[in-house]
């Protein structure tokens, strides 16, 4: 098995991700940062993964907010 010691997502799951920017933002704040219906109206984390796994330009939005929380 590789490793990517320079890649900080390596081994973060999308949903691992979403629930630390559920934990750490909420929802309505996470509505605001990156403004997805699915953030926005009725949000669950089956919900939003279904829509992040079929759009990849939300999906880097995600992931970007999450390295950003990070620091």
């Amino acid at each position: 098995m590789e490793t990517q010691p320079n890649n900080p997502l390596h081994g973060k799951t999308l949903e691992m991700i979403l629930n630390h920017l559920v934990e750490v933002y909420g929802w309505n704040d996470l509505g605001s940062i990156i403004p997805i219906n699915c953030f926005r109206f009725e949000p669950s984390i089956k919900s939003s993964l279904t829509f992040l796994r079929k759009t990849a330009w939300a999906r880097k939005k995600v992931e970007q907010l999450y390295l950003d929380s990070l620091r």
